[in-house]
């Protein structure tokens, strides 16, 4: 696949990213042959960023990429490790954490986890309420220059914790939810921010959480996602599955799906925006050939104006997630108009 930096100074990518942790978290065992399979699919095919962290399946993910790599294959692999979210024995997350110690720390079980001796984006999975992020980013920069780290990202963070970060050291991309569905980014200034720096953006969520499959079905008895997604509330799902229908003809014009359609939709926005990578979160070795498809669509200007019209941003009903989830996220926040960024004594880099 044809490829390019993922921000300024950072490491050539395709299109498309592999998104891992369905293949831990909400996977039973028997699927392990298929995620691996996932995995050799997507390097094969020149997909070569893989995006994990060391809380999902708490290590199972790390070590089910390390056995997947073949020989050879961590050459051509760019893994990509979120920290800090703590979990508990139960599974439940209990925590987000940030201090330099804990950084130096998670990323020594990972490397033996992945087993290699680096890493080659580091990056906090959220912004840590009791740390401040030149310290995390500091510590990440310290990392680089042992070199066990290659570069350093972040993770849904606003534009103001995006400059403190890169003045510590630069950062590669930020990692933020980005779809037909989630258009936030736009206007909140992440984008912007990211493209005046020279940094990239890995779009998670590219499908909504199967909303923008054009073959998800409401179950019987209501969806457990409803929980902590409320786009799946019955009161918001009927009018977000009537948006998806929408997309229906411009999708039957091109032969492909709706799916491949919004997949292809979030890569056409580097035009504009600077480098946009579309995330994949799959565990079947088949959703990467269609992938690949969607990453051939050349969407004309026209296309994406049709697409608008056909979904406004905004249009969506529903949070992205439940009150208390999105509480946590710093990409949420409005930024108060005469906030003072802290200043820092700290210099070096991030992962």
């Amino acid at each position: 696949m044809h490829t390019r930096p993922l921000g300024t100074g950072g490491p050539p990518v395709a299109p498309l990213a592999l998104g891992c942790a369905g293949m831990s978290d909400h996977t039973a065992p028997a699927d392990e042959a298929d995620a691996i399979a996932t995995i050799h699919a997507a390097l094969d095919a020149g997909v070569t960023l893989l995006d994990t962290a060391d809380f999902y399946g708490m290590g199972h993910n790390e070590d089910l990429i390390r056995r997947a790599l073949r020989v050879g294959d961590r050459d051509k692999a760019l893994l990509s490790v979120k920290f800090g979210g703590l979990r508990g024995p139960d599974g439940a997350f209990v925590g987000i954490e940030g201090r330099p110690a804990h950084v130096k720390n998670a990323l020594a079980y990972s490397l033996r986890r992945l087993g290699s001796d680096h890493v080659d984006i580091y990056r906090p999975a959220r912004l840590a309420p009791d740390t401040p992020i030149e310290d995390t980013i500091g510590a990440i920069s310290e990392l680089v220059q042992a070199g066990y780290v290659r570069h350093i990202g972040l993770s849904e963070v606003g534009p103001e914790a995006i400059r403190r970060a890169h003045a510590v050291h630069p950062i590669c991309d930020v990692q933020i939810e980005y779809s037909l569905f989630s258009r936030d980014p736009e206007t909140n200034g992440i984008l912007d921010t990211c493209r005046e720096l020279g940094i990239g953006v890995t779009a998670y969520g590219v499908l909504a959480h199967g909303l923008l499959t054009g073959a998800y079905r409401r179950p019987p008895g209501g969806d457990p996602r409803a929980h902590w997604l409320p786009r799946f509330h019955p009161g918001n799902l009927a009018a977000n599955l009537a948006l998806v229908d929408r997309l229906r003809p411009l999708a039957d014009a091109y032969g492909i799906s709706v799916a491949q359609l919004a997949v292809a939709w979030v890569i056409a926005q580097s035009r504009e925006r600077g480098t946009i990578v579309a995330v994949l979160g799959t565990r079947r070795p088949h959703r990467i050939e269609e992938a690949l498809a969607a990453a051939d669509v050349a969407l004309t200007d026209t296309d994406l104006r049709t697409i608008d019209e056909a979904i406004p941003a905004g249009a969506v009903a529903g949070t992205r997630y439940a009150a208390p989830l999105m509480a946590l996220l710093d990409s949420e926040r409005t930024p108060e108009p005469s906030a003072s960024v802290p200043s820092t004594e700290r210099t070096g880099g991030e992962s």
